[in-house]
């Protein structure tokens, strides 16, 4: 059993090789790794837009070295100390200093909305696509040309001057940022700002000047990795620095966020594991090619999840901050009786135009986008019930549409199943596995949930996804449309009508679950774990169900979006980064109804570009010219949303549900006046009439 995983054992020298070989990837992790820790203990903030500072880092490199001709070390050192830490004090003055009361929820929706902006907004500013045009972006180059360099012991054991530099760094970093909180009183005033800003700020630290150093000086970490790390990649792209980041976050997990030595170990060992696993494992055996890509993803969640230190564990909050009001109810639930009457015929004369538009209106390019609308809505149907009910970030929604996808199509192409029955299957499985990944996570809360959420939506993306009896292998098979007894749904308008049952169902399950004995579970958990246990509510039973529900909600939609799309379309249409862009859009406009669902769906669809440009001709004669670009940008939607999301701590209901009762309000006083002026006056009472108080008269 164990030939079929060892190749051979590489001895001491192919050993001490790879510590050697991975002690520089360690480092640049540990840089990474650093700069989490740095954020999390001085604001609070588990910044997942790391990825995406240490990208612009190694693009403004790219560009001034390569596009520009700048020197390399130069340009580098603008890179590093110029634009990174202004980057952090902008987002420092900007965002999180006003986020620091915030809850957990509110910094982690923020932080992903940056992760999804930041690169698309540098490729705008750098015009990209214009490298892309001429042969790609191209890797980094390293910051010495002259890489010859031997470790003293001999020339078994190479080691480059860049390699060099990454050790040196990282070791320079590590022993600085510890004698900064340890010795010095800058770091003093750093632990009492994260202790508690308000008490601090009693005793005289100017918490916002603190706070603004830390996210500078955390941002040059971001960027210093990113430099250092650059050279390893074929191109400089956004995804590769994501990946890197994920090493970071394992490092800085098993730290517990707060150690800085337990930070770096786990780097230093991440990284020789990464290096020493390839020399170990059988090159073609299966745990081989899943655990080699997938061991950051893989750390990150076992220690998650079983770390006895994380069980239990909460955010770090501020003792004086206070109690937060909870969100506004749903708009819906606030309307009077007339105004409810009015809206519902609003609607229906509205879904009485739309139907007539799809099944006589439209052409076949629109009844697609219209069939990949409902299919996303039953999909953004399980955000709903997983952030606007229980209360919870999980990152791995696109996973479990993914799962549902590939159940039913590889039932129907390979079992010979109903598509129809293969997509029920596929969310009963989706619902498994939501369910059992729930177990282990019930404990967690916070970040550590969303943590181990990413964590097995990467692992599904680097193991998972590419076995043949899950993702069809090189040849992927197409995933048919349903056909029930002479009623075929191979017909764009007949399938539609299908997928509206579909999510009329779906619908229906959410809203009696949210007004259910589950619903008001949830919600009591959401509100005060310790109260609701007091009261007998159980967390385990509410969460398992959430969870399940969810993942099946999420699978059924991912086999219908396969069966609309004619594939799974794995990972353009599930893959980790789409899964975090879903969630940004659900709360950027509301996660708590069944319409966000439904205007998540249509912003989805509707704000892809080259639909944009179908949809409004108007854009091309008019806002092109205007920004003197041919058209509209690729990352337009990703931008738009991701900057969106950064009012989820202001309006947590979303913007459109914010927006909405602002409106209703607004209508609602105006029907007041208007009954105030039509009602009848009151009558004066009669003077004739005797009154008896007391047996007086």
């Amino acid at each position: 059993m164990l030939a079929e995983f060892f190749l051979r054992w590489p001895g001491v020298d192919g050993i001490i090789r790879s510590v050697i070989q991975g002690i520089p990837v360690g480092a640049v992790y540990a840089l990474i790794a650093l700069g989490f820790v740095l954020t999390y203990k001085t604001a609070g903030v588990f910044n997942l837009a790391f990825g995406a500072q240490a990208f612009v880092a190694a693009a403004v490199h790219w560009e001034l070295h390569v596009w520009f001709g700048w020197n390399i070390v130069f340009s580098a050192a603008i890179a590093v100390l110029v634009v990174s830490p202004a980057v952090g004090l902008l987002l420092d003055l900007t965002l999180f200093r006003h986020l620091r009361s915030a809850p957990s929820a509110a910094r982690m929706v923020t932080t992903i909305g940056l992760l999804v902006a930041i690169p698309n907004i540098t490729k705008l500013v750098m015009r990209f696509e214009r490298h892309l045009k001429t042969g790609g972006t191209g890797g980094a180059d390293g910051l010495f040309s002259d890489r010859a360099v031997y470790y003293p012991f001999g020339d078994s054991y190479p080691m480059t001057r860049d390699e060099l530099v990454q050790i040196a760094v990282g070791l320079a970093a590590v022993l600085g940022l510890g004698a900064l909180f340890r010795y010095s009183g800058l770091g003093l005033r750093m632990r009492a700002v994260v202790e508690s800003t308000r008490l601090a700020e009693l005793s005289g630290v100017n918490s916002l000047a603190v706070g603004s150093f830390a996210w500078a000086l955390s941002s040059a970490f971001a960027g210093m990795a990113g430099i250092l790390i650059a050279p390893r990649f074929q191109n400089v792209e956004a995804q590769n620095f994501f990946e890197l980041v994920i090493a970071g976050v394992a490092a800085a997990a098993l730290g517990g966020l707060v150690s800085l030595p337990k930070a770096f170990a786990g780097a230093i060992g991440l990284g020789i594991a990464s290096t020493l696993l390839p020399n170990i494992l059988q090159t073609n055996s299966v745990l081989a090619r899943g655990l080699n890509p997938s061991l950051p993803f893989v750390v990150l969640f076992a220690w998650v999840v079983l770390a006895p230190s994380l069980r239990g564990r909460r955010d770090v909050v501020d003792p004086l901050s206070g109690v937060a009001p909870p969100p506004p109810a749903p708009a819906s639930d606030e309307r009077s009786v007339t105004l409810t009457l009015m809206t519902r015929i609003f609607w229906a004369g509205v879904g009485l135009l739309l139907a007539w538009s799809v099944f006589a209106g439209i052409d076949s390019f629109w009844r697609a986008r219209v069939q990949e609308m409902i299919a996303m809505a039953i999909i953004f149907l399980s955000i709903t019930v997983m952030t606007g009910m229980a209360g919870q970030i999980s990152l791995c929604q696109a996973t479990f549409a993914a799962i549902g996808a590939f159940t039913a199509t590889q039932l129907a192409d390979q079992q010979g199943v109903s598509i129809l029955a293969g997509m029920l299957i596929g969310a009963l499985v989706a619902a498994a596995v939501g369910a059992v990944l729930s177990l282990p996570l019930i404990r967690l809360g916070g970040i550590w949930l969303s943590l181990a959420t990413l964590g097995f939506a990467l692992f599904f993306h680097a193991v998972i996804a590419d076995l043949s009896w899950v993702g069809g292998g090189i040849t992927k098979p197409a995933t048919p449309r349903p056909l029930i007894g002479s009623i075929d749904f191979a017909a764009d308008r007949a399938f539609i009508v299908l997928e509206l049952a579909i999510f009329a169902v779906a619908a229906t399950v959410v809203v009696l679950v949210r007004g259910g004995t589950t619903g008001r579970f949830l919600a009591a958990l959401r509100g005060s774990e310790i109260a609701a246990a007091s009261i007998g509510i159980s967390q385990v039973r509410a969460r398992v169900t959430a969870f399940a529900l969810s993942a099946g909600i999420a699978g059924l939609g991912g086999a219908l979006l396969a069966s609309a799309q004619g594939n799974v379309n794995y990972p353009r249409n599930f893959g980790p980064f789409v899964g975090l862009f879903l969630v940004v859009i659900v709360v950027t406009l509301g996660s708590r109804t069944i319409e966000g669902a439904i205007q998540a769906a249509f912003g989805f669809v509707m704000f892809q570009p080259l639909i944009l440009e179908r949809a409004a001709p108007w854009l091309i004669n008019h806002v092109q010219p205007f920004l003197h670009v041919e058209r509209i940008p690729a990352v337009f939607r990703e931008i738009l949303f991701g900057l969106g999301a950064l009012t989820y701590a202001k309006h947590p209901e979303g913007i459109l549900e914010f927006q909405k009762r602002k409106s209703l309000n607004s209508i609602q006083r105006r029907l007041d006046r208007r009954a105030a002026r039509t009602a009848p006056p009151e009558s004066p009472p009669d003077a004739s009439e005797t009154v008896t108080v007391g047996g007086v008269s």
